[in-house]
């Protein structure tokens, strides 16, 4: 059953890779900029490599953990007793809630921000940038979700799903993708759109330190890091821009990527830039 859910959140990750492409062509908001081809090339390759990574060292350790947790009766829904739909509900709302504690550690604790900032250093957004995770962060997220899997005791039902959902999910808030307004702002309130998403990857730290959230923006609420998104154009009437604060003009090849985190923190481009470090507002 197990490899018959992994097949599943393929699938996902496949047509939801496709299909959000496929919709970014027809309806841009603008927030990529250069070629898409170079974009891809780069970024499949990063996805490459991450997904070998993660195969070779996260997955299937996750897999014989979650199956062990289960024959010995760990985890909140198992003590809980809770099954079937209430079981999925409650593990995919709360295994969101860690992912959201993960995120938020992602930008505070220095190590971490590492790693992280690898994902927040592309300038422009879109689909692909769905992709761009350094193998390191990768890695390190398979420990906490390993602690994520003991605490909670997820049926893999639901843990599949969750991931699948993430996948899908972070396919489509990164996704260079124009919703109507008002479709934007009422579907804001129930999951986490482009727009919510796009503030957080902002140049300006007064929205690029908010909105957590992967799933759902209940938990940003919750812990007061929830910013409205402004609009597509700053004070002086210009495009608002991505990525770092610091060294706009670094590399995006392949080999600096994964060599990045490896470099000193106060090299150009890749400081930490989290409330440890936060810009004047």
């Amino acid at each position: 059953m197990l490899l018959d859910l992994d097949q599943g959140r393929l699938w996902v990750f496949l047509l939801g890779l496709g299909g959000f492409a496929f919709l970014e062509a027809l309806w841009p908001a603008g927030r990529r900029r250069g070629a898409r081809g170079p974009r891809w090339l780069r970024h499949g390759a990063l996805a490459a490599l991450n997904t070998l990574v993660m195969r070779a060292l996260v997955f299937v350790p996750l897999l014989l953990w979650m199956v062990w947790l289960e024959e010995e009766g760990w985890g909140l829904v198992r003590i809980l007793g809770l099954v079937g739909i209430p079981e999925l509900i409650f593990s995919v709302l709360a295994l969101d809630a860690f992912d959201y504690v993960w995120h938020r550690a992602n930008h505070r604790v220095p190590f971490l921000w590492r790693f992280h900032k690898i994902h927040h250093s592309d300038r422009e957004l879109d689909v692909t940038t769905a992709l761009r995770f350094h193998p390191g962060e990768l890695f390190l997220s398979g420990f906490a979700k390993a602690f994520w899997l003991a605490a909670l005791g997820p049926t893999p039902v639901a843990w599949f799903l969750f991931e699948a959902l993430v996948s899908a999910s972070a396919q489509f808030h990164h996704a260079d993708l124009r919703l109507a307004p008002k479709v934007e702002r009422f579907l804001r309130w129930l999951w986490v759109t482009p727009t919510f998403h796009g503030a957080h990857h902002l140049v300006d730290r007064r929205w690029g330190d908010r909105n957590f959230s992967t799933l759902v923006p209940l938990w940003d609420w919750l812990f007061s890091s929830y910013a409205a998104p402004p609009g597509p154009l700053d004070e002086r009437g210009e495009p608002r821009a991505f990525g770092l604060p610091e060294g706009r003009g670094h590399t995006d090849r392949p080999l600096a990527l994964l060599l990045g985190p490896f470099r000193g923190l106060n090299q150009r481009g890749m400081r930490h830039v989290g409330p440890l470090h936060r810009s004047r507002e």
